[in-house]
């Protein structure tokens, strides 16, 4: 898709972001340990990409294109459709890392220049709740706390931890859906982890190419209770640079919580840059020059591809995959055999198909 390049006003604003040497707001430090595994990256980015697929039937059986290599032997739990807000998300036992694996894909439009550009004029609309000061986007927040995610999500990560006991919890997630991935993470980190017993220590969060989701005292907060924390950044991605920063305002600019990992190439090798843990490290992925940011360094983490598997209107494709989802899910002997909860939301209504196992 080449460079994306911004004019007029959008130039100004990104302009003023670049320029801005105000004071910053810190970040508190969370006392955690950081450590980053680059083999554990590897998995869950194929863990985001396959969440991409539009093939609801070869992703129930886990037997889709992008359902191999690392993610070998991925016992799928829960699949979640919800077709009326362009949702997608799984939840399953990777054996290989004692864990259970949360993915969730974000919005599926057939324009992402729109999407990046309605990223611009993002505000910081809603108060967290319990956290005092703390602003975020309504719109990523809702996206997962007021859709069937939620719930679904929540349950799956129950009966896998009543099934398999006190294993940990990896919530992944690329683009969009790496900022509905972090809410989930802070929902499970605190606000079921005494029905669950589900400490903050159980709880990792890894994204790749993730917008801003709120100000820095959210991203305080958030680095408390999910200290595990990872954002993944790639090259001149510009996704990981909106909504944009303001350092000149800090009480009220959007800021990214800790800790990025900026994967670039430096003098013709890769390097994956672990960053301070302000979350806005300038020498990090912040350093590149707003004029050479790119659409198309979103779409590839760590030789992966993360494109959706085709860009139609999300609410086209969704609703023929669910259609030939349901005869397969009732005709096939094969498909009765794999213990999966299945919750679909299509416009005005809503399917529970765990009957159907």
């Amino acid at each position: 898709m080449g460079r994306w390049r911004f004019t007029g006003v959008v130039v100004l604003i990104l302009l003023l972001s670049a320029a801005s040497h105000g004071r910053e707001l810190p970040v508190k430090k969370s006392g955690q340990s950081f450590v980053y595994n680059h083999t554990l990256a590897k998995s869950l980015v194929e863990y985001a990409s396959a969440v991409y697929m539009t093939d609801l039937t070869a992703l129930y059986t886990w037997t889709c294109s992008r359902c191999n290599d690392l993610t070998q032997g991925f016992e799928m739990r829960s699949l979640i459709v919800d077709v009326e807000n362009c949702l997608q998300a799984f939840v399953g036992v990777a054996h290989n890392l004692n864990s259970i694996v949360v993915a969730i894909r974000g919005t599926q439009e057939n324009s992402v220049q729109n999407w990046i550009k309605d990223l611009i004029w993002k505000q910081l609309d809603l108060s967290y709740p319990n956290m005092p000061n703390a602003k975020v986007h309504s719109g990523f927040f809702s996206s997962y706390n007021n859709t069937i995610l939620r719930l679904a999500i929540t349950s799956a990560v129950r009966k896998a931890r009543k099934s398999y006991g006190n294993i940990s919890v990896i919530v992944t997630g690329h683009s969009m859906g790496g900022a509905m991935a972090s809410f989930c993470a802070l929902d499970l980190a605190q606000n079921i982890s005494t029905q669950m017993k589900l400490g903050s220590d159980s709880v990792q969060l890894m994204t790749f190419g993730q917008p801003r989701v709120g100000n820095a005292a959210f991203a305080s907060y958030f680095a408390k209770y999910v200290p595990n924390t990872i954002r993944v950044t790639h090259g001149h991605d510009i996704v990981p640079h909106l909504p944009p920063y303001f350092s000149f305002l800090p009480q009220l600019t959007y800021h990214h919580f800790p800790r990025e990992v900026w994967v670039h190439d430096s003098e013709g090798n890769t390097t994956e840059q672990i960053c301070d843990n302000s979350g806005e490290d300038p020498k990090c992925c912040r350093c590149i020059s707003m004029f050479s940011l790119s659409i198309q360094d979103h779409f590839t983490y760590l030789g992966v591809d993360m494109e959706a598997d085709d860009w139609s209107t999300c609410r086209i494709i969704g609703a023929q995959s669910i259609k030939k989802f349901y005869k397969e899910l009732t005709s096939n002997i094969i498909m009765a055999k794999h213990n999966v909860d299945v919750s679909i939301v299509e416009p005005s209504k809503q399917r529970d198909l765990s009957s159907f196992r």
